[in-house]
Protein backbone atom coordinates (compact mmCIF):
# COMPACT_ATOMS: atom_id res chain seq x y z
CA UNK A 1 0.00 0.00 0.00
CA UNK A 2 3.06 2.45 1.24
CA UNK A 3 4.26 1.83 -2.50
CA UNK A 4 0.83 2.54 -4.32
CA UNK A 5 0.46 5.47 -1.91
CA UNK A 6 3.99 7.23 -3.34
CA UNK A 7 3.53 6.42 -7.01
CA UNK A 8 0.14 8.18 -7.17
CA UNK A 9 1.62 10.94 -5.03
CA UNK A 10 4.32 11.16 -7.91
CA UNK A 11 1.98 11.62 -10.40
CA UNK A 12 0.03 14.21 -8.56
CA UNK A 13 2.98 16.20 -8.27
CA UNK A 14 3.55 16.23 -12.01
CA UNK A 15 -0.19 17.12 -12.93
CA UNK A 16 0.78 19.87 -10.45
CA UNK A 17 3.70 20.82 -12.38
CA UNK A 18 2.19 20.36 -15.66
CA UNK A 19 -0.85 22.43 -15.01
CA UNK A 20 1.83 25.42 -13.57
CA UNK A 21 1.02 28.85 -15.44
CA UNK A 22 3.57 29.55 -18.01
CA UNK A 23 6.36 32.08 -16.92
CA UNK A 24 5.42 34.21 -20.19
CA UNK A 25 2.11 34.38 -18.79
CA UNK A 26 2.84 36.84 -15.37
CA UNK A 27 4.47 39.52 -17.50
CA UNK A 28 1.25 39.37 -20.29
CA UNK A 29 -0.70 40.48 -17.76
CA UNK A 30 1.55 43.09 -16.91
CA UNK A 31 1.77 44.45 -20.13
CA UNK A 32 -2.10 44.18 -20.56
CA UNK A 33 -2.33 46.26 -17.27
CA UNK A 34 0.21 48.47 -18.04
CA UNK A 35 -2.11 49.32 -21.43
CA UNK A 36 -4.95 49.36 -19.31
CA UNK A 37 -3.61 52.25 -16.96
CA UNK A 38 -2.90 54.34 -20.25
CA UNK A 39 -6.43 54.51 -20.48
CA UNK A 40 -6.73 55.76 -16.57
CA UNK A 41 -3.64 57.50 -15.43
CA UNK A 42 -3.35 60.97 -17.31
CA UNK A 43 -0.50 61.60 -19.70
CA UNK A 44 2.54 64.28 -18.81
CA UNK A 45 5.84 65.12 -19.39
CA UNK A 46 8.97 66.57 -18.53
CA UNK A 47 11.37 68.68 -20.21
CA UNK A 48 14.44 66.97 -21.31
CA UNK A 49 18.28 68.22 -21.61
CA UNK A 50 21.49 67.25 -22.35
CA UNK A 51 23.98 67.37 -19.21
CA UNK A 52 26.85 69.14 -20.59
CA UNK A 53 28.97 67.26 -17.69
CA UNK A 54 27.41 63.52 -18.01
CA UNK A 55 25.96 63.56 -21.69
CA UNK A 56 23.00 62.10 -20.52
CA UNK A 57 19.76 63.38 -20.75
CA UNK A 58 18.12 64.85 -17.66
CA UNK A 59 14.54 65.48 -16.62
CA UNK A 60 14.32 69.46 -16.29
CA UNK A 61 13.02 70.25 -12.55
CA UNK A 62 9.63 72.21 -12.50
CA UNK A 63 9.23 71.37 -16.07
CA UNK A 64 5.94 68.82 -15.61
CA UNK A 65 3.54 69.42 -17.28
CA UNK A 66 -0.09 67.55 -18.82
CA UNK A 67 -0.17 66.74 -22.53
CA UNK A 68 -2.79 64.92 -24.55
CA UNK A 69 -3.52 61.74 -23.12
CA UNK A 70 -2.33 58.85 -25.97
CA UNK A 71 -3.53 55.36 -25.04
CA UNK A 72 -2.15 52.67 -25.92
CA UNK A 73 -4.40 50.92 -28.81
CA UNK A 74 -4.80 47.18 -30.26
CA UNK A 75 -1.71 47.71 -32.30
CA UNK A 76 0.05 49.32 -30.69
CA UNK A 77 -0.27 46.38 -27.24
CA UNK A 78 0.67 43.75 -30.11
CA UNK A 79 3.41 45.29 -31.32
CA UNK A 80 4.76 46.32 -27.96
CA UNK A 81 6.36 42.73 -27.91
CA UNK A 82 8.96 43.96 -30.99
CA UNK A 83 9.44 47.09 -29.49
CA UNK A 84 10.43 45.82 -26.23
CA UNK A 85 12.91 43.38 -27.72
CA UNK A 86 14.51 46.30 -29.56
CA UNK A 87 14.65 48.03 -27.18
CA UNK A 88 16.47 45.44 -25.03
CA UNK A 89 18.36 44.00 -28.40
CA UNK A 90 21.87 44.13 -26.55
CA UNK A 91 20.92 42.42 -23.56
CA UNK A 92 19.24 39.52 -25.55
CA UNK A 93 21.76 39.20 -28.38
CA UNK A 94 24.54 38.67 -25.29
CA UNK A 95 22.39 36.31 -23.38
CA UNK A 96 21.88 34.44 -26.87
CA UNK A 97 25.90 34.51 -27.48
CA UNK A 98 26.68 33.25 -24.43
CA UNK A 99 23.64 30.59 -23.67
CA UNK A 100 25.89 29.58 -27.20
CA UNK A 101 29.07 29.73 -26.01
CA UNK A 102 28.52 27.72 -22.55
CA UNK A 103 26.89 24.97 -25.01
CA UNK A 104 30.15 24.62 -27.00
CA UNK A 105 32.25 24.69 -23.89
CA UNK A 106 29.41 21.79 -22.46
CA UNK A 107 30.00 20.07 -25.81
CA UNK A 108 33.84 19.32 -24.71
CA UNK A 109 32.72 17.82 -21.56
CA UNK A 110 34.91 20.21 -20.10
CA UNK A 111 32.87 21.70 -17.64
CA UNK A 112 30.71 18.94 -16.33
CA UNK A 113 34.10 17.00 -15.77
CA UNK A 114 35.47 19.76 -13.82
CA UNK A 115 31.99 20.40 -11.98
CA UNK A 116 31.69 17.08 -10.88
CA UNK A 117 35.23 16.53 -10.07
CA UNK A 118 34.98 19.72 -7.94
CA UNK A 119 31.72 18.29 -6.06
CA UNK A 120 33.86 15.28 -5.11
CA UNK A 121 36.40 16.50 -3.80
CA UNK A 122 34.13 18.83 -1.08
CA UNK A 123 32.06 16.08 -0.10
CA UNK A 124 30.40 16.82 3.05
CA UNK A 125 31.82 20.35 2.94
CA UNK A 126 29.28 21.05 -0.41
CA UNK A 127 27.87 24.40 1.48
CA UNK A 128 30.89 26.07 1.37
CA UNK A 129 30.28 26.47 -2.50
CA UNK A 130 27.59 29.21 -1.31
CA UNK A 131 29.78 31.98 0.20
CA UNK A 132 32.63 31.07 -2.39
CA UNK A 133 30.31 31.74 -5.01
CA UNK A 134 28.48 34.24 -3.37
CA UNK A 135 31.18 36.57 -2.86
CA UNK A 136 32.49 36.30 -6.22
CA UNK A 137 29.26 37.42 -8.02
CA UNK A 138 28.50 40.12 -5.12
CA UNK A 139 32.12 41.82 -5.40
CA UNK A 140 31.32 41.60 -9.59
CA UNK A 141 28.02 42.99 -9.07
CA UNK A 142 29.61 45.83 -5.94
CA UNK A 143 33.04 46.76 -8.18
CA UNK A 144 31.61 46.19 -12.06
CA UNK A 145 28.16 47.10 -12.33
CA UNK A 146 27.45 43.20 -13.34
CA UNK A 147 24.11 41.61 -13.43
CA UNK A 148 21.93 40.65 -16.59
CA UNK A 149 25.32 39.49 -17.49
CA UNK A 150 25.50 36.68 -15.06
CA UNK A 151 22.11 34.74 -16.68
CA UNK A 152 24.42 33.05 -18.88
CA UNK A 153 25.66 31.36 -15.40
CA UNK A 154 22.44 30.48 -13.86
CA UNK A 155 22.27 26.48 -15.77
CA UNK A 156 25.91 25.91 -14.56
CA UNK A 157 24.86 26.90 -11.27
CA UNK A 158 21.59 25.12 -11.61
CA UNK A 159 23.43 21.88 -12.17
CA UNK A 160 25.54 22.45 -9.59
CA UNK A 161 22.55 23.18 -6.68
CA UNK A 162 20.52 19.98 -7.83
CA UNK A 163 23.60 17.69 -7.92
CA UNK A 164 24.89 18.80 -4.38
CA UNK A 165 20.89 17.88 -3.34
CA UNK A 166 19.64 21.87 -3.36
CA UNK A 167 16.96 23.18 -5.30
CA UNK A 168 16.95 25.62 -8.41
CA UNK A 169 15.98 28.60 -6.37
CA UNK A 170 19.22 28.10 -4.61
CA UNK A 171 20.57 28.57 -7.98
CA UNK A 172 18.88 31.56 -8.59
CA UNK A 173 19.28 33.37 -5.21
CA UNK A 174 23.79 32.35 -5.35
CA UNK A 175 23.70 34.40 -8.60
CA UNK A 176 20.86 37.56 -8.39
CA UNK A 177 20.72 38.00 -4.18
CA UNK A 178 24.72 38.50 -3.96
CA UNK A 179 24.32 40.55 -7.30
CA UNK A 180 21.72 42.78 -5.66
CA UNK A 181 23.63 42.86 -2.72
CA UNK A 182 26.73 44.10 -4.45
CA UNK A 183 24.14 46.57 -6.35
CA UNK A 184 22.71 47.79 -3.10
CA UNK A 185 26.61 48.20 -1.73
CA UNK A 186 27.65 49.67 -5.01
CA UNK A 187 31.65 50.81 -4.79
CA UNK A 188 32.54 51.46 -7.69
CA UNK A 189 29.41 50.77 -9.71
CA UNK A 190 29.93 53.14 -12.79
CA UNK A 191 26.70 52.45 -14.13
CA UNK A 192 24.60 53.33 -10.85
CA UNK A 193 26.45 55.02 -8.46
CA UNK A 194 28.79 57.01 -11.03
CA UNK A 195 25.91 58.07 -12.94
CA UNK A 196 23.99 59.62 -10.03
CA UNK A 197 27.07 61.15 -8.12
CA UNK A 198 28.03 62.69 -11.44
CA UNK A 199 24.29 64.60 -11.98
CA UNK A 200 24.75 65.52 -7.90
CA UNK A 201 27.90 67.13 -8.56
CA UNK A 202 29.58 64.87 -5.84
CA UNK A 203 32.58 63.37 -6.56
CA UNK A 204 32.45 60.31 -8.03
CA UNK A 205 33.15 56.81 -5.77
CA UNK A 206 33.36 59.01 -3.20
CA UNK A 207 31.98 57.76 0.36
CA UNK A 208 33.32 54.28 -0.93
CA UNK A 209 34.63 54.05 3.06
CA UNK A 210 30.61 53.86 4.26
CA UNK A 211 29.53 52.18 1.10
CA UNK A 212 32.12 48.97 1.43
CA UNK A 213 30.96 48.31 5.04
CA UNK A 214 27.77 48.61 4.01
CA UNK A 215 28.41 45.95 0.86
CA UNK A 216 29.86 43.61 3.16
CA UNK A 217 26.54 44.06 6.10
CA UNK A 218 24.24 42.96 3.08
CA UNK A 219 26.26 40.54 1.42
CA UNK A 220 27.17 38.30 4.94
CA UNK A 221 23.25 38.74 5.50
CA UNK A 222 22.42 37.47 2.37
CA UNK A 223 24.90 34.79 2.30
CA UNK A 224 23.54 33.57 5.49
CA UNK A 225 20.04 33.56 4.60
CA UNK A 226 20.53 31.39 1.27
CA UNK A 227 22.72 29.23 3.29
CA UNK A 228 20.58 28.08 5.60
CA UNK A 229 17.50 27.98 3.19
CA UNK A 230 20.00 25.21 0.90
CA UNK A 231 20.76 23.57 4.33
CA UNK A 232 17.16 23.13 5.04
CA UNK A 233 16.11 21.78 1.33
CA UNK A 234 19.02 19.27 1.72
CA UNK A 235 17.75 18.08 5.13
CA UNK A 236 14.23 17.83 3.86
CA UNK A 237 13.62 18.34 -0.12
CA UNK A 238 9.87 19.26 0.21
CA UNK A 239 10.70 22.39 2.29
CA UNK A 240 11.33 23.51 -1.12
CA UNK A 241 9.14 25.64 -3.00
CA UNK A 242 10.56 24.42 -6.42
CA UNK A 243 10.39 21.09 -5.12
CA UNK A 244 7.41 19.73 -7.63
CA UNK A 245 9.29 21.88 -10.55
CA UNK A 246 12.47 20.36 -9.89
CA UNK A 247 11.40 16.77 -10.08
CA UNK A 248 9.56 17.83 -12.79
CA UNK A 249 11.68 19.55 -14.91
CA UNK A 250 15.40 19.79 -13.74
CA UNK A 251 16.47 16.09 -12.50
CA UNK A 252 18.08 15.22 -15.73
CA UNK A 253 20.63 18.05 -15.08
CA UNK A 254 21.99 16.61 -12.50
CA UNK A 255 25.73 16.09 -13.18
CA UNK A 256 26.96 11.85 -12.82
CA UNK A 257 29.64 11.78 -9.89
CA UNK A 258 29.76 7.80 -10.35
CA UNK A 259 31.33 8.13 -13.69
CA UNK A 260 33.39 11.01 -13.59
CA UNK A 261 36.82 10.33 -14.98
CA UNK A 262 39.81 12.60 -14.98
CA UNK A 263 39.69 15.82 -17.31
CA UNK A 264 41.38 15.33 -20.45
CA UNK A 265 44.23 17.60 -21.88
CA UNK A 266 42.11 19.22 -24.44
CA UNK A 267 39.13 19.50 -21.66
CA UNK A 268 41.96 21.28 -19.41
CA UNK A 269 42.78 23.54 -22.32
CA UNK A 270 38.81 24.37 -23.26
CA UNK A 271 39.16 25.06 -19.39
CA UNK A 272 41.69 27.05 -19.38
CA UNK A 273 40.02 29.43 -22.79
CA UNK A 274 37.07 29.75 -20.79
CA UNK A 275 39.31 31.02 -17.30
CA UNK A 276 41.35 33.44 -19.43
CA UNK A 277 38.44 34.60 -21.54
CA UNK A 278 36.09 35.52 -17.95
CA UNK A 279 39.38 37.17 -16.61
CA UNK A 280 39.47 39.55 -19.94
CA UNK A 281 36.13 40.23 -19.40
CA UNK A 282 36.71 41.35 -16.03
CA UNK A 283 39.37 43.14 -16.22
CA UNK A 284 37.84 45.26 -19.37
CA UNK A 285 34.05 45.78 -17.06
CA UNK A 286 36.96 47.90 -14.53
CA UNK A 287 39.54 49.34 -16.62
CA UNK A 288 37.51 49.99 -19.66
CA UNK A 289 34.03 49.77 -18.61
CA UNK A 290 32.76 46.86 -21.46
CA UNK A 291 29.06 46.00 -21.54
CA UNK A 292 27.29 43.58 -23.75
CA UNK A 293 28.21 44.46 -27.00
CA UNK A 294 32.39 43.80 -26.05
CA UNK A 295 31.33 41.22 -23.40
CA UNK A 296 29.64 39.31 -26.01
CA UNK A 297 32.58 39.57 -28.38
CA UNK A 298 34.72 38.11 -25.56
CA UNK A 299 32.28 35.37 -25.02
CA UNK A 300 31.90 34.33 -28.90
CA UNK A 301 35.76 33.92 -29.02
CA UNK A 302 35.57 32.08 -26.09
CA UNK A 303 33.37 29.63 -27.54
CA UNK A 304 35.09 29.16 -30.52
CA UNK A 305 38.42 28.71 -29.48
CA UNK A 306 37.09 26.49 -25.88
CA UNK A 307 35.39 24.33 -29.26
CA UNK A 308 38.34 24.47 -31.37
CA UNK A 309 41.35 23.12 -28.41
CA UNK A 310 38.07 20.52 -26.72
CA UNK A 311 38.32 18.83 -30.29
CA UNK A 312 35.30 19.65 -31.78
CA UNK A 313 34.97 20.41 -35.66
CA UNK A 314 33.70 23.35 -37.12
CA UNK A 315 30.25 21.66 -37.37
CA UNK A 316 29.87 20.43 -33.92
CA UNK A 317 30.97 23.83 -32.84
CA UNK A 318 28.16 25.67 -34.69
CA UNK A 319 25.54 23.09 -34.13
CA UNK A 320 25.95 23.52 -30.14
CA UNK A 321 26.54 27.08 -30.68
CA UNK A 322 22.60 26.92 -32.20
CA UNK A 323 21.58 24.82 -29.67
CA UNK A 324 22.90 27.23 -26.52
CA UNK A 325 21.14 29.51 -28.57
CA UNK A 326 18.41 28.02 -28.61
CA UNK A 327 17.79 27.38 -25.36
CA UNK A 328 18.28 30.74 -24.65
CA UNK A 329 15.12 31.35 -26.86
CA UNK A 330 12.34 31.64 -23.62
CA UNK A 331 14.21 33.70 -21.20
CA UNK A 332 15.05 36.47 -24.12
CA UNK A 333 11.26 36.38 -24.77
CA UNK A 334 11.00 37.15 -20.93
CA UNK A 335 13.27 40.20 -21.09
CA UNK A 336 11.72 41.65 -24.62
CA UNK A 337 7.98 41.05 -22.68
CA UNK A 338 9.67 43.23 -19.43
CA UNK A 339 10.92 46.18 -21.75
CA UNK A 340 7.14 45.98 -23.77
CA UNK A 341 5.55 47.00 -20.28
CA UNK A 342 8.36 49.58 -20.23
CA UNK A 343 7.97 51.32 -23.45
CA UNK A 344 3.87 51.45 -22.99
CA UNK A 345 4.06 53.44 -20.15
CA UNK A 346 6.69 55.68 -21.86
CA UNK A 347 5.11 56.00 -25.19
CA UNK A 348 1.88 57.00 -23.89
CA UNK A 349 3.39 59.77 -21.30
CA UNK A 350 2.39 57.65 -18.12
CA UNK A 351 5.82 57.05 -16.68
CA UNK A 352 6.70 61.05 -16.69
CA UNK A 353 2.98 61.34 -14.63
CA UNK A 354 3.97 58.62 -12.13
CA UNK A 355 7.11 59.69 -11.80
CA UNK A 356 5.46 63.66 -11.15
CA UNK A 357 3.03 61.82 -8.81
CA UNK A 358 5.25 60.26 -6.14
CA UNK A 359 7.42 63.34 -6.34
CA UNK A 360 4.74 65.45 -4.85
CA UNK A 361 4.18 63.00 -1.77
CA UNK A 362 7.80 62.67 -1.21
CA UNK A 363 8.14 66.70 -1.03
CA UNK A 364 5.53 66.56 1.80
CA UNK A 365 7.42 64.54 3.73
CA UNK A 366 9.04 65.97 6.87
CA UNK A 367 13.02 66.15 7.06
CA UNK A 368 13.71 63.54 9.43
CA UNK A 369 12.28 60.82 6.85
CA UNK A 370 12.59 62.60 3.82
CA UNK A 371 15.64 59.72 3.18
CA UNK A 372 13.65 56.82 4.03
CA UNK A 373 10.55 58.25 1.23
CA UNK A 374 13.66 58.77 -1.20
CA UNK A 375 14.56 55.06 -0.88
CA UNK A 376 11.18 54.28 -1.28
CA UNK A 377 10.34 56.26 -3.88
CA UNK A 378 13.55 54.73 -6.02
CA UNK A 379 11.94 51.23 -5.15
CA UNK A 380 8.95 52.59 -6.63
CA UNK A 381 10.28 54.11 -9.89
CA UNK A 382 12.55 50.91 -10.15
CA UNK A 383 9.50 48.66 -11.13
CA UNK A 384 8.80 51.12 -14.46
CA UNK A 385 12.28 52.06 -15.14
CA UNK A 386 14.46 49.26 -14.50
CA UNK A 387 17.64 51.08 -16.01
CA UNK A 388 20.69 52.02 -12.92
CA UNK A 389 21.61 54.78 -15.38
CA UNK A 390 17.94 56.07 -16.79
CA UNK A 391 16.70 55.95 -13.64
CA UNK A 392 19.39 58.40 -12.14
CA UNK A 393 18.56 60.38 -15.60
CA UNK A 394 15.20 61.07 -14.48
CA UNK A 395 14.94 61.03 -10.65
CA UNK A 396 18.25 62.38 -9.38
CA UNK A 397 17.43 65.93 -10.91
CA UNK A 398 14.22 66.04 -8.88
CA UNK A 399 16.35 64.46 -5.86
CA UNK A 400 19.19 67.03 -5.22
CA UNK A 401 17.22 70.22 -5.19
CA UNK A 402 14.86 68.77 -2.91
CA UNK A 403 17.65 67.36 -0.41
CA UNK A 404 19.43 71.02 -0.59
CA UNK A 405 16.43 72.21 0.56
CA UNK A 406 15.38 70.46 3.37
CA UNK A 407 18.97 69.96 4.58
CA UNK A 408 19.84 66.39 3.50
CA UNK A 409 23.82 66.18 1.85
CA UNK A 410 23.41 65.11 -1.30
CA UNK A 411 25.66 62.12 -1.01
CA UNK A 412 22.45 60.81 1.26
CA UNK A 413 20.21 61.39 -1.61
CA UNK A 414 22.80 59.71 -3.99
CA UNK A 415 22.82 56.53 -1.16
CA UNK A 416 19.01 56.84 -1.11
CA UNK A 417 19.01 56.03 -4.69
CA UNK A 418 21.78 53.40 -4.50
CA UNK A 419 20.05 51.44 -2.21
CA UNK A 420 16.25 51.95 -4.03
CA UNK A 421 17.54 51.04 -7.62
CA UNK A 422 18.62 47.62 -5.89
CA UNK A 423 15.90 45.77 -4.32
CA UNK A 424 13.34 45.40 -6.70
CA UNK A 425 14.99 44.40 -9.54
CA UNK A 426 14.76 40.75 -8.38
CA UNK A 427 11.68 41.02 -6.63
CA UNK A 428 9.26 42.90 -9.74
CA UNK A 429 7.53 41.68 -12.22
CA UNK A 430 8.90 43.54 -14.74
CA UNK A 431 12.38 42.59 -13.95
CA UNK A 432 13.27 40.49 -16.75
CA UNK A 433 16.74 39.14 -15.90
CA UNK A 434 14.80 37.43 -12.71
CA UNK A 435 12.08 36.25 -14.77
CA UNK A 436 14.44 34.91 -17.37
CA UNK A 437 16.63 33.05 -14.96
CA UNK A 438 13.30 31.34 -13.19
CA UNK A 439 12.50 30.58 -16.62
CA UNK A 440 15.43 28.74 -17.52
CA UNK A 441 15.16 26.85 -13.71
CA UNK A 442 11.26 26.22 -15.12
CA UNK A 443 9.92 28.10 -11.58
CA UNK A 444 7.35 30.12 -11.24
CA UNK A 445 7.43 33.72 -10.13
CA UNK A 446 5.14 33.39 -7.16
CA UNK A 447 7.40 30.62 -5.90
CA UNK A 448 10.69 32.95 -6.25
CA UNK A 449 8.30 35.61 -4.24
CA UNK A 450 7.84 33.28 -1.34
CA UNK A 451 11.23 32.51 -0.89
CA UNK A 452 12.66 35.78 -1.52
CA UNK A 453 10.46 37.57 0.82
CA UNK A 454 11.96 37.16 4.14
CA UNK A 455 15.54 38.54 3.26
CA UNK A 456 13.75 41.08 1.14
CA UNK A 457 12.15 42.63 4.61
CA UNK A 458 15.62 42.28 6.21
CA UNK A 459 16.92 44.30 3.33
CA UNK A 460 14.54 47.13 3.80
CA UNK A 461 15.61 47.03 7.43
CA UNK A 462 19.06 47.30 6.65
CA UNK A 463 18.79 50.07 4.03
CA UNK A 464 16.11 52.25 6.67
CA UNK A 465 19.26 51.51 9.40
CA UNK A 466 22.04 52.55 6.77
CA UNK A 467 19.87 55.83 5.83
CA UNK A 468 19.60 56.85 9.66
CA UNK A 469 23.29 56.25 10.39
CA UNK A 470 24.13 58.17 6.82
CA UNK A 471 21.81 61.32 7.70
CA UNK A 472 22.52 61.22 11.54
CA UNK A 473 26.39 61.48 10.97
CA UNK A 474 26.12 63.91 8.03
CA UNK A 475 27.07 61.34 5.28
CA UNK A 476 29.29 63.87 2.70
CA UNK A 477 31.72 63.92 -0.19
CA UNK A 478 34.63 61.90 1.56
Amino acid sequence: MLKIHRDYSQTDEQKSAGKARHPMMLLVIVVVLCALLTYIVPAGQYDREISAESGMEMVVPGSFHYVVRTPVSLMGLLGSLTTGMQKAASVIFFVMVAGGMFAIINGTGALNTALANAIKRMKGREILLIPILMTIFGCSSAFCGSFEEFLVFVPLILAVCITIGYDSLTAVGIIFIAATAGYAGSITNAFTEGAAQDIASVPRFSGMIFRAGMFICLEAVSVLYVMWMARAVKNNPKFSGSYVYDREFNKGKRIDLDNVGKLSRRQIYAILVFVIGIAIAVVGIIKWEYYVDELAAIFLAIGIAGGIVGGLKPGEICEYFVKGCRDMVLPCLMIGLANSAVVILSDANVMDSALHALAYVLQKMPQPVMPFGMFVFHEIINIIVPSGSAQAAVTMPLMIPLADKVGITRQTAVLAYQLGDAFTNIMSPTGGEILAALAICKVPFGKWVRYLLPLFIIWWIMAFAFLLLATGIGFGPI
